[in-house]
């Protein structure tokens, strides 16, 4: 991960998964205010299996990555007479992708099996992403000012989410929870990239003074520009969603109230409900 294809990589990841998150909770969400049919239920259930699927193989495709790309560590961890560490920031990555490779697995044995714990698939996400927030906390001690700072950052938002998710063992299906993940994995996303554009310049450019207190103060100021850009994104994903929920509902010639509460009536309740009010 030390270039910019190695930010790149898992910013992509979680950019992917934060804006699938984004529309997904929010369709969940609408269809069981609106009183959806119950096989809606059954829908979601698989989508979550399909997630944890695709969770399996980014994870794959990230740890195969970090061992085996030229300069890699080959799957070696020491090496030598004396033995010393291969390539242990290689590890390090290929470490965060295990962990998140494992909660993909159990999002799939939930979905498959009922003898597994109600949690379990959230909890097995927050050590994820946990893990991650200690590996890269660790990472970047003794680096220079500019790269510890920009990389404390990420940290927010790592320790936030999961902070969030181990909330949503207790209190499962709260959308506001699901939508503040959505948010922070698509701040990790994009803070990603931005990790990598100014450690290393893909498109070339000025490199960045690293003892200039101004690239720090406008990088905290970035961070939070990142994290306006989630929130509108959430925003009009969540407008979207409602928009084509009631579409459909119209669609399907399904009357409503105006509390937008479904109901349901048939040609005789309508006629004995006006043949009451002409005896009044």
């Amino acid at each position: 991960m030390a270039n910019f294809k190695g930010h790149a990589l898992p910013g992509s990841f979680f950019l992917l998964f934060g804006l699938w998150w984004s529309v997904k909770y929010p369709l969940q969400y609408l269809s069981q205010k609106l009183n959806k049919k119950s096989h809606r239920t059954h829908y979601f259930q698989r989508v979550d299996a399909i997630e944890g699927g695709i969770k399996i193989l980014f994870s794959l495709v990230g740890m195969l990555a970090e061992q085996f790309v030229p300069d890699g560590p080959h799957l070696y961890l020491f090496s030598g007479e004396k033995r010393d560490w291969v390539k242990l920031m290689n590890w390090q990555h290929s470490t965060m992708y295990l962990f998140y490779g494992l909660s993909g697995v159990v999002d799939v044995l939930t979905c498959m099996s009922q003898l597994v714990p109600q949690g379990l698939d959230r909890l097995m996400l927050a050590v994820a992403v946990f893990v991650e927030g200690c590996l890269f906390y660790y990472h970047v001690l003794h680096r220079p000012v500019l790269d510890q700072h920009i990389h404390s950052l990420l940290l927010i938002a790592i320790f936030a989410g999961a902070g969030s998710i181990l909330l949503e063992v207790f209190l499962r299906d709260n959308i506001v929870l699901e939508m503040f993940r959505a948010s922070m994995t698509i701040v990790q996303g994009t803070w990603f990239w931005q990790i990598g554009v100014v450690l290393f310049q893909p498109w070339g450019g000025p490199v960045w003074d690293e003892n200039d207190h101004s690239n720090i103060m406008f990088l905290t100021m970035c961070f939070f520009w990142h994290w306006a850009a989630a929130v509108a994104i959430l925003a009009v994903n969540y407008t979207l969603a409602y928009c084509c929920l009631q579409r459909l509902r119209r669609g399907s010639g399904e009357p409503y109230i105006s509390l937008g509460v479904r109901q349901k009536c048939d040609s005789s309740s309508q006629a004995a409900f006006l043949n009451g009010s002409d005896e009044e």
